[in-house]
């Protein structure tokens, strides 16, 4: 808790994807998304897929002054990862969560942090 009162929760709301039965742990595709040259940021989330159950979605903000395709992200993943941990669905983003913080980006890979559907850091009033 900050001195305002507000709470910082960082983490995922859930560490599992179940797709078509598999198990996919997205800190795993996460950390393998940090070591292509251009990603700055990477979240991986599992969101409703009415055939699936679920499937796999990657947030992405890319480096400064880079560019990434979502066909380029899959081909990188198709590399390392089995099929169904390949993201079906990949979003980019130009400003690091951090950034619309107005905090410093991250630098290297240990800086990444999830965000869950597009929202880093949820802060709640802490009621008294």
């Amino acid at each position: 808790m900050d001195e305002d009162g507000y709470v910082t929760l960082v983490d995922r709301k859930k560490d599992m994807i179940i797709a078509s039965g598999f198990n996919i742990y997205p800190k795993e595709i996460d950390e393998f998304l940090m070591t292509h040259p251009k990603v700055l940021e990477v979240c991986t989330i599992g969101i409703p897929d009415a055939y699936r159950g679920e499937t796999v979605k990657t947030y992405i903000v890319p480096r400064p002054g880079q560019t990434l395709t979502e066909e380029e992200v899959k081909i990188f993943c198709k590399e390392a990862l089995v099929a169904y941990k390949v993201p079906k669905r990949v979003e980019f983003h130009r400003r690091s969560a951090q950034e619309r913080r107005g905090e410093d980006p991250p630098s290297g890979t240990a800086g990444h942090r999830c965000e869950e559907k597009s929202e880093n850091i949820v802060k709640r009033k802490q009621e008294r």
